[in-house]
């Protein structure tokens, strides 16, 4: 298959992709997909924490990769609008686990709901590794106080300080979890996200040896901070379904393309090459360490009500109401924008509906 960037579509998250919209003014030509373009591959999926750790010891210690140990878990970090980051975690996992799905793609959850246990570092990592995933994403959110935080904001990937001690996971995250990492940062960085302004990191990467997973996960693993949770306008994002649903959008994008255009076009010497970042001990653990109880607040209802031509289903009515705050601040621009000069975006049928349903209705 021919390289080129992909824009996860917002219909990806309920039916399969089946429209590629070009960008405005891209030269690559415009393809179809067939639901089919990830068929015989898996993803791993971690959604960081857990909704409670009821009858289970987050100081339990555990193996963390390098011969000592660390805690078993902790809560996630609170944003400052008060929404727990397991939640955060979970809603977005869950839209990039529709669209993969929708192209085929085979997801495997750490953990399967958003209320209950979600297992130890290591365990994850053990899940990962024997899931036999093509890549694993562990996505996070980040805090760097208790309140608020204006100096230090944006997204980073944590990578692991090579080498690591495990030759299989040495191999996995040194040669397709470095690339991985690298092309979801670009995903980012493409998308408008601004890499991290703290804790030593490096044009998005950072370099740690205090992760537990990258150094247990046998698998090429991704590892993503999406945002400062002290930060107010990171924050912001980080609550809002719209916000969510932009970084589900890039989340896909990276995995995809790594999928697609990954490991066999990359030369050697890229993979070998070890980024510059500095490790340094960074002010949030690999699992923050502040917990609540609040829960995500619904979006919105949508304003108008799809015709009949649209699908009926409960799906549907989740993703018109996670699509309303979108399309009420951006209008019918909110969907065309999925792409730029750099993309071509994945947009399935029920966006097309969609954008059918807003220009015939007049738009916003």
């Amino acid at each position: 298959m021919n390289r080129f960037a992909i824009k996860a579509g917002l219909g990806a998250c309920v039916v399969g992709a089946s429209v590629l919209i070009p960008a405005q003014a891209s030269a690559e030509p415009a393809a179809t997909a067939t639901g089919t373009e990830l068929s015989g591959m898996t993803v791993f999926l971690d959604p960081g924490h857990q909704g409670s750790s009821e009858g289970h010891d987050l100081a339990q210690q555990v193996n963390d990769g390098r011969g000592n140990t660390k805690d078993c878990q902790t809560s996630g970090m609170t944003s400052l609008g008060g929404v727990p980051e397991h939640t955060i975690n979970w809603n977005v996992s869950q839209l990039v686990k529709s669209s993969l799905e929708s192209l085929g793609a085979k997801v495997v959850l750490s953990r399967q709901d958003d209320t209950g246990w979600g297992g130890c570092v290591d365990e994850r990592a053990r899940a990962a590794s024997e899931s036999n995933a093509d890549v694993a994403v562990s996505i996070h959110a980040d805090s760097t106080a208790q309140g608020e935080d204006a100096s230090k904001h944006g997204f980073h990937m944590i990578i692991p300080s090579l080498p690591i001690p495990d030759e299989k996971a040495d191999a996995a995250q040194s040669g397709g979890g470095l690339e991985a990492s690298k092309m979801m940062r670009d995903a980012y960085k493409s998308d408008g996200f601004v890499p991290a302004n703290y804790a030593g990191v490096n044009d998005g990467l950072q370099t740690r040896a205090d992760v537990a997973g990258p150094a247990l996960t046998q698998v090429p693993l991704v590892f993503v901070e999406m945002g400062n949770g002290s930060n107010k306008e990171d924050s912001a994002q980080l609550e809002s379904t719209d916000g969510q649903l932009k970084h589900a959008i890039t989340i896909t994008t990276g995995i995809v393309t790594y999928l697609l255009t990954g490991s066999q076009s990359a030369p050697a010497e890229e993979l070998a090459a070890a980024p510059a970042a500095t490790t340094t001990t960074p002010e949030a653990s690999e699992d923050s360490a502040s917990s609540t109880t609040t829960t995500t607040p619904k979006a919105t209802t949508p304003k108008a009500t799809p015709p009949s031509t649209a699908p009926e289903s409960a799906e549907f009515s989740e993703l018109m109401e996670m699509l309303a705050p979108l399309l009420e601040v951006e209008g019918l621009d909110g969907l065309e924008d999925l792409v730029n000069d750099k993309n071509l975006g994945l947009v399935s049928e029920l966006a097309s509906t969609l954008m059918a349903v807003i220009t015939g209705a007049g738009g916003n």
